[in-house]
């Protein structure tokens, strides 16, 4: 039994979450390619992390050939629910990190949730990026999953001084109206700094405008659990 409260999965071929978090390449025997291709036990591939409590199963450049590979495999939008069925009793929260792209790995996902959380940066493409996102939410919750909610809407790269910012960030809360998120993730340097020097925002400085907005954010979901 671990004693970890939460695991981050990677499911972005590009692995910042994996080298975000300080895990070395030279550490990684498994990732959730071979968990997703060859149905590998999860609960021997999870790695601990810098951050009492966390585990992380890691990700790398090879998931890339996992959207081709899995194309003519049986059930292939449930492979990743079917590998972490094993390991879900076992934290408090799992959180899947997906790809922007929306291909096979990403709708195996939002299979795996309960519910999406999603980003919207404060740019105009952001927008037309989203309605395709929420397409692809809804064609999800009605053939693969049911049960799949959209936790909420999160404004990130949030820049007060500038006016498309406060455009963007009214247009979602009038679209999204009681489903966005109060916290947003301001621009911050030391945000941006971070994942060069392998380290989640909490450990190379908490007390940064980034890092105080995560933690905000992550007290109004438990918030929201709690209800």
């Amino acid at each position: 039994m671990t004693e970890s409260a939460a695991e981050t999965v990677d499911a972005d071929p590009q692995a910042n979450s994996t080298s975000g978090l300080g895990v070395s390449k030279k550490d990684i025997k498994k990732t959730l390619y071979e968990c997703m291709t060859d149905e590998s036990l999860v609960i021997d591939d999870v790695l601990r992390t810098d951050i009492d409590y966390l585990e992380l199963l890691p990700s790398g450049i090879d998931l890339v050939g996992a959207e081709v590979e899995m194309v003519d495999l049986e059930n292939r939008d449930h492979r990743m629910k079917s590998c972490l069925s094993n390991i879900r009793d076992e934290y408090d929260f799992i959180i899947i990190d997906c790809s922007p792209s929306l291909g096979i790995v990403t709708v195996n996902s939002l299979v795996s949730s309960d519910s999406v959380i999603i980003p919207v940066q404060c740019e105009y493409f952001a927008l037309e990026g989203l309605s395709q996102l929420l397409q692809t939410v809804r064609l999800v919750q009605r053939h693969l999953n049911k049960n799949l909610d959209i936790e909420g809407v999160l404004i990130t790269m949030y820049d007060s001084r500038l006016n498309l910012c406060k455009q963007v960030e009214k247009e979602v809360r009038e679209y999204f109206d009681g489903t966005t998120f109060k916290t947003m993730i301001r621009r911050n340097v030391r945000l941006s700094e971070a994942p060069s020097f392998g380290k989640p925002i909490l450990l190379y400085d908490a007390n940064s405008t980034g890092s105080q907005d995560y933690l905000t954010l992550v007290q109004e979901i438990i918030n929201r659990e709690i209800k």
